[in-house]
Parts: structure tokens; sequence; C-alpha cells
């Protein structure tokens, strides 16, 4: 099962005959594995990476770092369901460290992430705390690398 995970996490595309021939694996098993890995969340969903920034599309994002009052009797998990649901939040983590969860949003510009933190998430209250940091560049996104290789542009030297 986890050779069939890695290349469908590396690959959503990959189909089962290809699965099954770079497993060994028979393909009636290959999608009877794959069933059952959906069935039971372990895959969660299909997913493609892009490049915004290529397709001509601009956004903004950025990491929030929480400082958060934990309620009784729930821990974290109320805090971070409930900030999870913002459709600004892209990935919502518990973290260790000087803050408790990390947050990946993404917005049209600086100013609508702003205001998603100063309006949607600084006046919760259990937030103690924000801190925002807001991504420049992207060198590696889901394991893919977002950045070319200069091509050299000195001349070749022949004798």
């Amino acid at each position: 099962m986890k050779e069939i995970l890695e290349i469908l996490e590396n690959d959503a595309r990959a189909s089962i005959d290809e699965i099954a021939t770079m497993t060994g694996i028979p393909k009636s098993q290959v999608e009877k594995a794959i069933k059952e890995a959906e069935d039971n969340g372990i895959i969660r969903k299909y997913k493609t990476v892009i490049d915004w920034d290529k397709a001509g599309e601009e956004y903004v994002y950025a990491i929030i770092e929480l400082k958060v009052q934990v309620e009784r009797g729930t821990g974290y998990d109320a805090i971070a369901e409930r900030i999870a649901k913002f459709p600004e939040v892209v990935s919502a983590r518990l973290i260790s460290g000087d803050h408790d969860l990390s947050l990946l949003a993404k917005g049209r510009t600086m100013k609508d992430v702003a205001f998603f933190v100063a309006e949607k998430i600084a006046p919760l209250e259990s937030i103690q705390g924000t801190m925002t940091h807001f991504i420049l560049k992207t060198y590696k996104q889901d394991g893919d690398i977002f950045y070319e290789k200069e091509e050299s542009k000195r001349l070749a030297i022949t004798l």
C-alpha cells in the first residue's frame, strides 16, 4: 500500500496500469487498494500544483502564527477547527515553539490578508497574539520545484 500511496502522492494522474507496472502488483489489487484508501480517508483528495505566477494570476500568501488561549476541555482543536473554516485559510497546523497554530492564508492583495487577520482572526476571544509573514517567493511547493535552472550564458570553449 505504501508504494501505491507514494506514487499517487508524487503524481495524482498516475493510472492503475502505470502503478501496477511500477510496483509489480496486479492491476486488480492496485485498484482495490486505491478504492479502500479513498473509502477510509487515507487518500483525502487528488491535487494539482499550480504556479499561479506563470498562469498570470496574482495571489498573496502569508504564514500567520497564532498564540492561543486554550479552551478548557477542548484544547486547541475547537479554535483550530473554527479558524480552518475561513475560506482564506489554505492550511492550519498545531506547531511547537513560541506560537501555537500556524496558518497559510491566501488573498488577492496584502491588504486582503491583513484585513483577514485584523477583522476575522485577531478579534476571536481565544487569540492572544498574531504574527504575519508574507511569502515573497516560492521555491518549492508540495515537492515540486518552482524555479528553473539558469542556462549558462558563457560561451563554450573549443580547442
